[in-house]
């Protein structure tokens, strides 16, 4: 009998020695509420990280067990944690541009537009171009669009133009005009509208594809500009708490600024790029494949962005039906809906994912038609096609995006910016389809959510009240606009996590906080899923740690 009990004991003690030792973590969190997104184990007070990436997540004792005598030990003192937020749609390059032009967000009135363009002048010498973006009608007294009259009068020597919030239209002074040759004999290129008054001269608003006579004038950005802009654009991100964002547009120079960032270690963000939709760069992309998780998980590239229509705040959005305010107008299609088929059937055979602007429910229903041919050219079972927006959709195609299988990606804070005047544009009958969240959740599909920036503002912590409250940062209206199509604070949460890495085939490494995954964080200054709603837009973010490093703390 003692024989066999030593016979035990020597053989524990071997297995024991045997047993490899536990990992030593690099850091350790303990003593806070974190929300890890993972429906396994929604709730932990406990997390270590190796490697970059989460080790373990449960109680405070498991996490300190895994602590060595180099380990970083942080106390949270109670405070909440949050998976890494990702905006589903957002422009990198146009954030860091935004921060370094006039911004014109919040203008009351055109005045205020023009005071703003008049106080940069003071500081830019004569003839050079004066850039400003964020102006909306809608926002002043007269919800007209403004004429370049005012603006040139009060502006004569700079070329200006001031992009609209939405980025669908754009307002020209007199010389930008000159330099762009935009005169009475100028024409409406294919997708684009030339404002003009009653006798055919240009008023300065250029609308969607119109723009191009524009930019072809201003001066190009060099390299040197777009890597600061990038750069710029992720430390700003970093303060809002985004540890990525699924850009929505990239041209050849930023894919090229990515990837050298990247080579270089300085991309401490989780970049999902769309290729922009210029033949000749997808044509490059599409032969040279899909790039997935580059650069120690910092960058992808396997998707393309395009466009079918324009936007509602600038009647460009294409409609089924003439505008509500606007009898005569049905929007505009920027891209064929032939086009939009054959680039759909590529980037199935190609590996890559699409996904298309559509605002309008006439938009909305060409790309679904459009991905639907392309699907049964191709069939492909995990495809993941994306409409970027989806705003405004007839009824009978609510159910067509989980049928497809297709990914409404959509922007909550649009909702809440649209809401004062979207009835005036859509008419009573149209507006069961608008923002219809819920609806969409519904029928079986998730929705990733965003700001595209800098339409709207980076902080993502105003989509997610949105999405859970359907109210603006006043509380208003008291029950939510349409509150029917509310999603759950449990869903808002996911759709600034882990349905952005859904939608970009990363959730296996990112959207939530789980043994294996990207040690992607946010320590936050109260708890976001408890407060009062009309607390949740004074959270601050205290810190932010994209791959077990610490990328932004906040200042007491």
């Amino acid at each position: 009998m003692r024989s066999s009990l030593a016979l035990l004991v020597l053989a524990a003690s071997t297995l024991a020695a045997q047993r490899p030792a536990p990992p030593v973590a690099d850091l350790v969190l303990v003593n806070g509420r974190i929300y890890t997104v993972d429906d396994s184990r929604p709730l932990a007070d406990g997390l270590a990280v190796r490697d970059g990436k989460v080790l373990f997540v449960g109680n405070a004792a498991g996490a300190r067990a895994l602590a060595g005598a180099s380990t970083r030990v942080v106390d949270l003192g109670g405070r909440t944690v949050i998976p890494g937020m990702v905006d589903a749609h957002g422009h990198v390059t146009g954030l860091g541009d935004a921060l370094r032009t006039v911004d014109l967000v919040g203008t009351a009135s055109y005045q205020q537009v023009i005071d703003r363009v008049v106080a940069k002048a003071k500081t830019t010498p004569k003839g050079q171009w004066i850039l400003g973006r964020g102006w909306d009608q809608n926002d002043w007294g007269n919800t007209e669009f403004p004429t370049h009259d005012a603006l040139s009068a009060a502006v004569p020597d700079h070329p200006v133009y001031l992009v609209r919030v939405d980025g669908h239209a754009g307002l020209a002074n007199a010389a930008a005009m000159r330099a762009a040759n935009v005169t009475a004999a100028a024409k409406d290129p294919s997708g684009g509208q030339i404002i003009r008054t009653s006798a055919g001269a240009p008023t300065g608003v250029l609308v969607d594809n119109a723009q191009g006579l524009m930019r072809r004038a201003v001066p190009r950005d060099t390299r040197d500009d777009v890597r600061a802009a990038v750069l710029a654009s992720i430390a700003e991100a970093h303060r809002w708490g985004l540890t990525g964002t699924h850009d929505a547009g990239a041209g050849a120079t930023s894919l090229e600024v990515y990837e050298e960032l990247g080579r270089a270690k300085q991309l401490k963000y989780r970049l999902y790029a769309m290729v922009s939709d210029d033949s000749a760069l997808v044509a490059r992309w599409f032969a040279r494949g899909p790039l997935v998780g580059a650069y120690d998980g910092t960058l992808w590239v396997r998707s393309v962005k395009a466009y079918a229509d324009g936007a509602l705040g600038s009647r460009g959005a294409a409609m089924l039906e003439p505008y509500s305010d606007d009898p005569h107008n049905r929007g505009l299609l920027v891209s064929s809906p032939e086009h939009l088929q054959d680039l759909a059937t590529r980037a199935l055979r190609a590996g890559f994912q699409l996904n298309t602007h559509a605002i309008g429910d006439r938009g909305n229903r060409i790309v679904l038609d459009g991905y639907e041919a392309a699907l049964k050219a191709v069939p492909t079972a995990d495809h993941r096609f994306r409409v970027e927006h989806a705003q405004i959709l007839n009824w009978d195609d609510v159910p067509r995006f989980a049928q497809l299988g297709v990914i409404p990606s959509m922007q909550a804070s649009h909702q809440t910016s649209d809401m004062y005047w979207a009835g005036a544009r859509l008419g009573l009958t149209r507006l069961p389809g608008a923002y219809a969240w819920r609806s969409l959740l519904s029928s079986g599909v998730v929705i990733p959510n965003g700001s595209d920036y800098p339409v709207e503002h980076p902080n993502p912590l105003i989509s997610f009240h949105a999405a859970f409250t359907r109210q603006d940062a006043r509380d208003w209206p008291p029950e939510g606009w349409q509150p029917q199509e509310r999603m759950t604070r449990d869903e808002a949460l996911k759709s600034i996590t882990l349905w952005p890495a859904y939608a970009a085939f990363q959730e296996q490494q990112l959207g939530s906080l789980a043994p294996g995954k990207f040690a992607d964080f946010v320590v936050l200054d109260q708890d976001i899923m408890r407060v009062d709603p009309s607390l949740v837009l004074k959270t601050r973010v205290l810190q932010t740690w994209v791959g077990g490093e610490r990328v932004y703390e906040a200042k007491p």
